[in-house]
């Protein structure tokens, strides 16, 4: 059982660094012109997949929390 936990947690490990380098990218994709235009008119394309990966790095990293948490668990 930790075997199948802590293949588990390398997984989520890496989806959380994933998710942070695709966020870092699609900020560093954004422009000035996307930083300085008007707000009604939505969330730019890159400002969304932001949003969409800063989720999905938080999403993983609560599922890693609770891996280590069974995994500490079992160990006592």
């Amino acid at each position: 059982m930790t075997t199948f936990l802590a293949i588990v947690l390398v997984i989520l490990v890496a989806l959380v660094v994933y998710s942070l380098v695709r966020g870092i990218v699609a900020f560093l994709k954004s422009t000035k012109m996307d930083l300085e235009r008007d707000d009604a008119e939505g969330a730019s394309e890159m400002q969304l997949m932001q949003n969409k990966m800063m989720f999905a790095r938080i999403k993983y990293q609560a599922l890693a929390v609770v891996v280590v948490a069974i995994l500490l668990a079992i160990a006592n």
